[in-house]
């Protein structure tokens, strides 16, 4: 992998992490049309590089975090099932799923099919899109049930599957289960940050061996991709914060259908 690959992933990655359409799957799509082999130290490169998208959230929201205890445990409470879930089966995951285009489409597809169900189920039962955004986001996520917390980050774990969407999962889940858009929003930022380090220590610890032999080349890859995917990390959340004040998440439904069928396309003429 070069520089210039290097920072169009960081883009990618930084602009896509909190969008509900897979960071993980545009990574991998974009390494594809990028033409770069696939190999441990890409693996580590496109999970490890989404801790700078993290470091944004880290920036953008520690006082609130550091200064509620009552946001912290139900942080805690969501991240416990995502980590056994996710540590079970991490080693599919790597080995198997992620080399999957065909998996990547079908999960894009089906996932922008279920959004867009979801979202007209959720509009007959609101009348309206919640345009709600006052003070009482920090109290919702404050008096949030820990049912609900650990409901979220038990479907946040159904993302390990590439192309299902982390964001995706945990709004989806979030909505269901009556919370406002901004607070389930932000409470999926939140819960990225215990989930993705824990991701990150996991693979780094499993590929140890593989990564002590990096090159000086490979390290300054991968903190170039780190520190571009912080920076337009911090434009994708300021995005997603002023979309949702005003929409609902069915374009990204569409795109996510979009894309799917283009990857299927690629795939049908790859072999051919």
């Amino acid at each position: 992998m070069n520089i210039w690959q290097s920072v169009i992933l960081g883009i990618i990655e930084g602009f896509t992490e909190f969008l509900p359409i897979s960071s993980t799957a545009h990574l991998i799509i974009s390494s594809e049309f990028l033409r770069i082999p696939s190999s441990d130290f890409l693996k580590t490169f496109n999970i490890s590089i989404q801790l700078g998208a993290i470091l944004a959230v880290v920036l953008l929201y520690w006082k609130k975090v550091l200064f509620s205890k009552k946001i912290i445990l139900r942080i805690i409470a969501a991240f416990i099932p995502t980590s056994i879930i996710g540590f079970s089966i991490y080693g599919i995951a790597k080995n198997y799923l992620m080399d999957s285009l065909i998996l990547i489409a079908i999960t894009l597809f089906l996932g922008g099919i279920i959004l867009i169900i979801f979202e007209k189920q959720y509009k007959k039962k609101n009348n309206q899109i919640d345009k709600i955004i006052t003070e009482d986001n920090d109290k919702e996520l404050e008096t949030m049930s820990y049912k609900k917390a650990i409901i979220i980050g038990i479907v946040q774990s159904l993302a390990i599957v590439p192309g299902v969407s982390r964001s995706a999962a945990t709004i989806i889940g979030g909505l269901s289960l009556g919370l406002k858009r901004k607070t389930i929003v932000e409470f999926s930022f939140l819960l990225a940050i215990p989930t993705m380090f824990g991701a990150t220590f996991l693979d780094v610890y499993k590929s140890r061996e593989s990564l002590l032999l990096l090159s000086s080349n490979d390290i300054v890859v991968w903190i170039i991709g780190f520190v571009v995917s912080f920076f337009t990390a911090l434009v994708g959340i300021k995005f997603l914060l002023k979309y949702i004040k005003k929409n609902d998440f069915i374009s990204f439904a569409w795109y996510r259908i979009g894309l799917s069928l283009i990857l299927a396309l690629f795939l049908i003429f790859k072999f051919i």
